[in-house]
């Protein structure tokens, strides 16, 4: 039987022996270890709430494309109007001849269903001596001589001013499909300024009326003619 410490008076008493502390360094006896728990998958992510990103994807370089050009559109282009500004030009022209005899400027041109020029005419009143002799009247009767017919039925009739009543009457009665002029006469026009004889639904026949083509040309013709007078 082993002997009890004796403790030493100088040292005082000896501490009581404690199992746990005095083994030596290991797993604690008595003790089961826990298991070790592997974490799980997690919850599942919501792909609304969380919507995972795509991974970015660099574009192949490819070859760079340039557009094909096209037709530029001219912004001030005018596809009623344009179709009769050459015609309305040779109106122009007829109507500088008028001015040596001392008539007032206006020019007019026939034109026929294929376009091409049929008559031309410029005031000749002072002229000739006719109060009748206005460019439209003058015009249409050569053209009905060209044709051989009094109807001119689908020629087109363009004139730098804006018929008068006579040449309004004159335009209905030949039956002309169209009339195309340039300055509105304000005074005496008789498409559509002053009256719209041309028009009329009380008519059995009514061309169609385009304006304005080469109107401010036409307008300036007429102003330097009279700035002189």
């Amino acid at each position: 039987m082993p002997h009890a410490a004796v403790p030493d008076p100088a040292v005082g008493p000896l501490p009581e022996p404690d199992p746990v502390r005095d083994l030596a360094p290991g797993p604690v006896r008595g003790r089961v270890p826990e298991p070790v728990q592997n974490p799980g998958p997690g919850p599942v992510p919501d792909p609304v709430r969380n919507p995972v990103p795509d991974p970015v994807q660099n574009p192949v370089p490819g070859p760079v494309q340039n557009p094909v050009p096209g037709p530029v559109r001219d912004l001030a282009s005018d596809p009623v109007r344009d179709p009769w500004r050459d015609a309305m030009r040779l109106a122009l022209a007829e109507a500088d001849a008028a001015a040596p005899a001392g008539d007032v400027p206006v020019g007019a041109v026939v034109l026929g269903p294929d376009g091409a020029v049929l008559a031309r005419a410029h005031n000749e009143r002072e002229a000739v001596g006719d109060p009748t002799a206005h460019a439209e009247v003058l015009a249409l009767r050569r053209a009905a001589a060209a044709t051989g017919e009094w109807r001119l039925t689908g020629c087109t009739l363009v004139v730098t001013l804006e018929p008068c009543v006579m040449c309004a009457g004159a335009l209905v009665q030949s039956r002309v499909e169209r009339v195309v002029f340039g300055a509105l006469d304000e005074k005496a026009g008789a498409a559509g300024s002053l009256w719209d004889l041309v028009r009329d639904r009380r008519l059995n026949h009514r061309p169609e009326v385009i304006h304005g083509v080469l109107g401010e040309e036409c307008a300036e013709q007429l102003t330097a003619f009279f700035r002189t007078r």
